[in-house]
């Protein structure tokens, strides 16, 4: 499939600012599920831009406004084409005890995201649902796919149940939020159950609004959107959709990746002035004929 992918973010400020600082995480990497080819990334007002690598391997856009200015503007184009690429049921076969033993051999480079976060603390509640839906005997892909579909019919879609730094805790209790939360459900329960897995920023199909049977579109495509990824036997990372409840495929578009939210978010920075600041953001993802 072939789409072209707008993402603007607007920012206002009650009073004209001195000076601003932003990094964007908003360059798709070429995968064997995506290849880009185009992208422009522009910030209003024209400054100085520099780009480097982050830990996680995403690539960052850093932006240097040292002049007075009343709105910042940040317009992100992209052209990608997208693969239907087969899950590795050999792999996905496998229990999830013997995952977790093939998994160790590589512990120096997944150890990372075994780990809890400030945002993606493991152990409570996520005991219990490690335990009861990927215990050490299950096939992964089938356990995989319970966890996916457990989250996606406990939790409640609601974009005004959370916040960004909403605690998962609360997300917990509450069992609603967005597609950020149910991400972060997500990796809570599968590193406690020893399974490595990462935060994936990216896009997914917003026209046509319904599918092609009449039913509702893919939900949480007015803006960027979030899913895991799981690190299985072979080095296989395999994404899952918990708010769609789905196997990520041809309309979902990766950008970043992270342990969680705080690391994967597309647009994050500071600036310095007395007045408020608010922020307008649009995305589109248009399927064009091939």
């Amino acid at each position: 499939m072939l789409f072209e992918i707008q993402h603007h973010t607007d920012y206002r400020y009650s009073r004209p600012v001195s000076e601003a600082y932003v990094e964007a995480r908003l360059s798709p990497p070429n995968r064997p599920t995506q290849q880009i080819l185009s992208h422009s990334l522009d910030f209003q007002p024209e400054a100085g831009v520099s780009t480097y690598t982050d830990y996680f391997g995403n690539e960052v856009a850093f932006y240097s406004m040292t002049l007075r200015h009343e709105q910042l503007s940040i317009a992100n184009k992209v052209i990608v084409r997208t693969q239907v690429v087969p899950l590795p049921d050999e792999a996905l076969g496998v229990t999830i005890a013997e995952s977790r033993q093939l998994v160790s051999s590589k512990l120096p480079d997944v150890f990372d995201y075994l780990q809890p976060t400030s945002v993606v603390p493991t152990g409570g509640p996520s005991t219990e649902w490690a335990r009861r839906l990927l215990p050490g005997d299950a096939p992964l892909g089938k356990a995989l796919e319970a966890l996916n579909t457990a989250i996606y019919t406990k939790f409640r879609y609601d974009s005004n149940a959370t916040e960004n730094w909403t605690p998962l805790a609360t997300v917990w209790k509450q069992k609603a939020g967005v597609c950020q939360d149910f991400a972060h459900i997500m990796l809570s329960v599968l590193r406690t159950a020893g399974i490595p897995s990462r935060y994936v920023c990216g896009y997914i199909e917003t026209d046509p609004p319904k599918k092609p049977d009449g039913s509702p579109g893919l939900v949480g495509s007015i803006a960027t959107h979030a899913w895991v990824e799981a690190l299985i036997p072979g080095s296989h990372w395999v994404a899952l959709d918990p708010t769609n409840k789905q196997w990520c495929g041809q309309r979902h578009v990766a950008m970043s990746f992270g342990r969680d939210f705080s690391e994967a978010a597309p647009v994050r920075g500071t600036f310095k002035g007395t007045g408020e600041q608010t922020m307008k953001i649009k995305v589109t993802m248009k399927r064009l004929s091939d």
